[in-house]
């Protein structure tokens, strides 16, 4: 059986700085974000919301999937998170639920 695994989106305010990650562990990973465990871009610029993720059967379509996103300019991402959760909700909470 194919472990599952994520692409997500987090970021610090509407249409704000956004940055695209895969993992196999979503709740994990934004507890890490969260806690400024990653270093790096993320902490600097304390991407703390979960503002979007896509679920995939396996990591090797969530890879192709980050790679693809990464390579989108910026307002086609900000397009997918306006559709998908127009306020920019916090997703965190209904995903540790």
């Amino acid at each position: 059986m194919l472990k599952p695994a994520y692409i997500y989106i987090v970021s610090n305010t509407i249409n704000g700085t956004v940055y695209i990650g895969v993992t196999s562990n979503l709740i994990k990973r934004i507890w890490e974000h969260k806690n400024n465990v990653v270093k790096g871009f993320t902490q600097q610029y304390a991407l703390h919301n979960l503002v979007y993720f896509e679920m995939f059967t396996d990591i090797s379509q969530a890879i192709a999937r980050e790679k693809q996103l990464k390579h989108w300019n910026r307002l086609w991402k900000l397009k997918l998170i306006n559709e998908a959760n127009p306020q920019w909700r916090d997703l965190y909470e209904e995903i540790t639920k």
